[in-house]
């Protein structure tokens, strides 16, 4: 029997189980892939996230379901306090907090740095506390209002993600994107899929506002 043919005894014999059966698909990873992993921010690092207005948390809650949270604002909004420590200010949201909820169960956090028109990501994983503490939320203020809370994570690996995925989406393309005619807008989603107490009307008036920084702080 070749490699590439499965025992007719596995009841689903293309599933892979084992790290083994994942490894001999694929030539091993570049020496640079598995060694740029590091414990720290370096320099480049530390500039990426600078730029960055973008970010997505990763949080993990008790039960143990993952969440993912995107994060926005001015670029530099993610404070870089030393190689070992960011904080990433809480602004007005849904205020559902998933990601802080799951941190106070499970502090393990890991991040993605996006820097519009470029291709690569930077990924940070760590451990995450949150924090009230007056003098550094007032560093973190937003058209004069400070958060009322942030995230301080311990960064413990750091590396570079190649840009492939992103070349492949073409996200920074225009000529790329896809027709949103038809997509129903997040009014129109919230009315059919929630219970919502307002009107799709109001909630169509208020989420417009917000595109002139009404509700952002």
């Amino acid at each position: 029997m070749s490699a590439g043919s499965p025992p007719d005894s596995d009841p689903d014999p293309y599933r892979i189980d084992t790290h083994a059966q994942l490894d001999a698909l694929f030539e091993p990873p570049r020496a640079a892939q598995v060694t740029k992993q590091l414990d720290r921010l370096d320099a480049h690092c530390r500039r990426w996230i600078e730029r960055s207005p973008f970010i997505v948390i990763g949080s993990i809650g008790a039960d143990g379901r993952l969440d993912l949270s995107p994060k926005g604002d001015p670029p530099g909004f993610v404070t870089v306090l030393d190689d070992r420590t960011l904080v990433v200010p809480d602004r007005p949201g849904n205020r559902r907090f998933d990601t802080f909820r799951n941190v106070i169960d499970n502090p393990r956090v890991a991040l993605a740095f996006f820097v519009p028109g470029r291709e690569e990501i930077v990924r940070v994983g760590g451990s995450a506390t949150i924090t009230r503490r007056p003098d550094l939320l007032d560093t973190l203020a937003e058209r004069g209002r400070a958060p009322r809370m942030a995230l301080v994570v311990t960064v413990d690996e750091a590396m570079f993600h190649c840009g492939k995925s992103m070349i492949r989406s073409g996200l920074w393309s225009p000529e790329r994107w896809p027709d949103i005619d038809g997509l129903a807008t997040y009014a129109q989603c919230l009315a059919d899929q929630a219970e919502p107490d307002e009107t799709l009307e109001d909630m169509e008036i208020r989420f417009a506002s917000w595109a002139g920084g009404n509700e952002l702080y």
